[in-house]
Order: structure tokens, then C-alpha cells, then sequence
């Protein structure tokens, strides 16, 4: 895997993160009202794509010090096996974030068991996904299945949605304790390379998006692997982008940093099956971001 990358001395410093950081908090609206009770300098389909070429690197942010960017690679593999449970994502994913969000009162007031992340979550959508006849429907299956075949590699409808609209606000009715914020998914065979595009809904800039960088580069690496692809391309798109006012201070520090260059990251080549992929699977080397910041608020 490492062939896909040049060497590490020859790579280019990456800092389309840091530039888009700034540029929501200069040129972002403050918003007063949200969900979350705390301003948020906002832009709302404006902010232009991160677009990552596979050869300079893997996106994980190097204007400050990530460690537990395993984690976030964790998540998506979990979701992409339908996990929808957090003692499931805690002890065989090593996710542990999600405690804060399915809480019993939230659970209860959506009206899912306590420590369920509910139906309307990435992996019920993912792997789940409800259909007329009840039996679900598994959407990275189905791509899969279809990346595999040469005769199909010219279509455009390689799609992957999070959002089960009816479980999600349509007719006031949520049953997720956090709505999908991530995840929507085209992927593309381009000249015998895969490309993938994510597309997100709302994006915590100095928090979640970091973790979503590096999750979504990994999944394509392994949905190139399993497919006898080489990866290319990763796209990554927003809608709602956002930096909340009381993470205003960090967010001036990164973006006092320079970017260095973007470190390596590796997927076992005995990894032949999608759904058997682990965080351990996926080794990180070159590594030299500054250091970390500690305390970035969370707005929940």
C-alpha cells in the first residue's frame, strides 16, 4: 500500500484545513441561535471542497497533534457494519464518545433502549437501510458488489446515503440521538482509479471534522483494497460548516500553525473482506504534527 504515496520527504505541505478554519472564522456569519445554545460563525454552502490526492498523503491534520484518530476509523467501520449500539462501539471499536450522547434521558426521549444510538443512525442507515419488504437493505454491499465489476465501472449511481428521512425530523419524528452529520458517499472509477466525494451536512470544523478527514480516507483505502481498485481521490464537501464562538481561542492557535506534511497511512494486504476490517488494521507512520491542543469545547 505504501506505493501509493511518494515519499514522505517528497510530499507537499497540506493546509486546506487551516485555510478553511480561517476562513470561517473571518468570513463566516455569527449565528446566535442554534441547537447547541452557543454562537457559531457559519457558512452555509460557500465553503469550498478539501480535495486529497491519495499520493501526497493521508489527510490527518497536522497543525495540531491528533491521537485518537484510531477511533474515528473505528466509527466508520462500525457504522458500515450496522452498530447502532455504544457498548458495541466502545469494546470492539474502541469508540467511546458516544456515551455523551446516548444518554437515558435522551434515549428515553426518543423512545430507544438506553445506549442505542436508535434507527435512524449511520449504522442502521448503512447497513440496515428499511425497505418495503422489511428486510433491509445494505448499501456498501451493494456498491461493492458493483465496484467489483469491471463492466459497471463507468456509472455514475454509486451512492450511499445516512439519512432515513422518516426517522430523522420528517413529521417531527427523530429516532436517532444525534441525526446523521456525515456520510453521504459517491464514489467514481475514473481511468481504472477510485475516487470518493463525502459529503457532510454539518460539520464541527475544529472537532468532528479532523476525525471525519481521516475515517472517510481510510474507507476508501479499503473499499479500493477489497475491490482490486487503486484510490485516487478523496473529496471532501459541506454544506453547514461551522466553528463555535467558545472555540474561538484554539481555533487561533491552529491557525497561527504552519501545515506540515501529511503522514502515511497503510491498510493490511491480508484485509480481502470489507466487513472484516478493523482499526488495527490500518497502521499510521510519518506522523509529525505540532502539538496537541488540549480542551477544545464540544458543543452537545
Amino acid at each position: 500500500m505504501t506505493r501509493l504515496y511518494r515519499p514522505f520527504k517528497n510530499r507537499v505541505p497540506d493546509s486546506q484545513y487551516r485555510d478553511r478554519l480561517a476562513h470561517i472564522l473571518t468570513r463566516g456569519e455569527l449565528v446566535r441561535d442554534t441547537p447547541q445554545g452557543v454562537g457559531a460563525y457559519t457558512c452555509f454552502g460557500s465553503l469550498h471542497p478539501m480535495v486529497f490526492e491519495v499520493q501526497n498523503g493521508a489527510p490527518l491534520i497536522t497543525e495540531r497533534k491528533v491521537g485518537f484518530w484510531r477511533a474515528g476509523i473505528g466509527e466508520i467501520l462500525a457504522f458500515a457494519n450496522g452498530v447502532t449500539d455504544t457498548k458495541i462501539l466502545r469494546n470492539e471499536y474502541g469508540v467511546s464518545w458516544w456515551d455523551a450522547w446516548a444518554t437515558e434521558k435522551k434515549c428515553e426521549e426518543i423512545g430507544v433502549p438506553v445506549g442505542s444510538l436508535g434507527p435512524g443512525s449511520y449504522g442502521a442507515a448503512f447497513h440496515d437501510f428499511p425497505t418495503p419488504d422489511g428486510h433491509g437493505f445494505n448499501q456498501f454491499a451493494h456498491v461493492i458488489e458493483q465496484l467489483k465489476n469491471p463492466k459497471l465501472h463507468q456509472r455514475r449511481t454509486l451512492v450511499i446515503s445516512p439519512w432515513i428521512p422518516f426517522y430523522n425530523g420528517w413529521g417531527g419524528v427523530q429516532k436517532a440521538v444525534v441525526s446523521p452529520c456525515h456520510g453521504w458517499l459517491h464514489f467514481r472509477v475514473l481511468n481504472g482509479e477510485l475516487s470518493m466525494r463525502m459529503d457532510q451536512r454539518s460539520a464541527d470544523f475544529p472537532i468532528g471534522v479532523p476525525m471525519n478527514m481521516i475515517q472517510y480516507f481510510a474507507l476508501l483505502l479499503l473499499v479500493a483494497q477489497v475491490c482490486a481498485l487503486r484510490p485516487s481521490r478523496f473529496i471532501h464537501s459541506f454544506s453547514d460548516a461551522h466553528i463555535y464562538e467558545n472555540q474561538e481561542d484554539a481555533v487561533g492557535t491552529i491557525t497561527n500553525r504552519e501545515s506540515r506534511r501529511l503522514p502515511t497511512l497503510t491498510l493490511d494486504p491480508g484485509v480481502n473482506d470489507f466487513f472484516s476490517a478493523r482499526p488495527h488494521h490500518f497502521p499510521l507512520t510519518d506522523y509529525e504534527p505540532h502539538p496537541a491542543i488540549a480542551n477544545i469545547p464540544v458543543a452537545i
